[in-house]
C-alpha cells in the first residue's frame, strides 16, 4: 500500500474451523523495529490462539511509511495517523467477510507505536472493538507530529478527556487494558495512568483498591479496576522492574522480557470477559 501505511498483513486460523463457527478476533499490533512475524513470535499469541480458538491479525507497518516500523500514530496533522487506522480497519473488515470470525467479538492490542495506534483505533471506532490493549503505549489525544510525539512518550504532555473530545464515543466505549513497566524509559508510565483515568472519566467509573500479583519467579505487578457498577471500563496493570518490552514476552525476541507476567493470556482474559458482555 505504499507510504499509505501498512502493506499486508499476517493471519493465524486455529485448525479444524467448522462450516458455521464464528471466531473471536485479536488484532495485534507490533512497536517500532518489529514486524508481524517478529511480534507473532515475541507475544506467543498464535499458541494461545490454538488453545482458545480465536484468530489473530497481525498487520504490518510499510518501511515506506516508517523507516523504524513504527504506526504513525502521532501524525494527525497530516492525516497518516487517520489513514493508517482506516488501512487496519480495513484489514479487519476483509478477514470478517471470511465468514469463519464474529465481528462482534474484535478485540485490538499492541505494542509501544502499536499501543497508540490501538487506542487511537478504538476512540475512533469504538463500535467496532469490546476490548483495547495498551501496552507501553501513548494515548490518543497526546500528540500531533513527531515533535509533540517526544513530549508524549516522556510524559510531557496532558490527555485530551476523552468525554469531550469524542462525544460518540461514550456510546460503544470499549473496555480498556493498560500494561506497562515501571522502568520503561522509552515510554513513561505516566501514559498508562493518563489513558486509564480518561477512560474512566468517560466511563463514568471509579477506581478500586490496588491489588498486588505475583507468579513464581516472574515480576510482580499491581492490579486496579476503574469500575462503574459491575462493569469494568478500564484496568491498569503496573509491572515492577519491566522496561519497554512485552511482558512474559520470548527471551530470543527483542522488546521481549520474559520474566514478566504473561501479557498475552493478561489480553486474551480481559478481552474475554468483555466478550460475554
Amino acid at each position: 500500500m505504499g507510504a499509505m501505511g501498512m502493506r499486508h498483513y499476517r493471519v493465524y486460523w486455529p485448525e479444524n474451523v467448522q462450516v458455521g463457527e464464528r471466531l473471536p478476533l485479536m488484532v495485534m499490533l507490533h512497536g517500532c523495529g518489529q514486524d508481524a512475524q517478529g511480534f507473532a513470535a515475541s507475544t506467543g499469541m498464535n499458541r494461545l490462539a490454538a488453545r482458545e480458538r480465536f484468530v489473530v491479525l497481525y498487520p504490518e507497518q510499510d518501511r515506506l511509511a516508517n523507516p523504524q516500523g513504527c504506526w504513525n500514530w502521532f501524525d494527525t496533522d497530516h492525516g497518516r495517523a487517520q489513514g493508517e487506522a482506516a488501512l487496519i480497519l480495513n484489514a479487519i473488515d476483509q478477514i470478517c467477510l471470511t465468514g469463519s470470525v464474529d465481528r462482534h467479538r474484535v478485540a485490538v492490542a499492541g505494542l509501544s507505536a502499536g499501543a497508540s495506534m490501538a487506542a487511537l483505533l478504538a476512540t475512533r471506532y469504538p463500535g467496532r472493538f469490546k476490548a483495547v490493549v495498551m501496552h507501553s503505549g501513548v494515548p490518543p489525544g497526546m500528540a500531533h507530529s513527531a515533535a509533540s510525539a517526544l513530549g508524549a512518550m516522556q510524559g510531557h504532555r496532558t490527555m485530551t478527556p476523552l468525554r469531550a473530545a469524542a462525544p460518540p464515543f461514550r456510546a460503544a466505549q470499549p473496555a480498556l487494558l493498560a500494561i506497562h513497566g515501571t522502568l520503561d524509559r522509552v515510554v513513561s508510565a505516566d501514559n498508562a495512568h493518563a489513558a486509564t483515568h480518561a477512560w474512566a472519566a468517560a466511563g463514568g467509573a471509579h477506581a478500586g483498591a490496588g491489588r498486588r500479583l505475583q507468579r513464581g519467579q516472574r515480576h510482580a505487578c499491581t492490579v486496579t479496576d476503574f469500575k462503574q457498577r459491575d462493569s469494568t471500563v478500564a484496568t491498569l496493570v503496573e509491572v515492577d522492574g519491566l522496561g519497554h518490552a512485552w511482558s512474559g514476552g520470548a527471551a530470543s525476541q527483542p522488546f521481549s522480557d520474559a520474566l514478566g507476567p504473561d501479557a498475552s493470556r493478561m489480553a486474551w482474559a480481559f478481552a474475554l470477559k468483555q466478550f460475554a458482555h
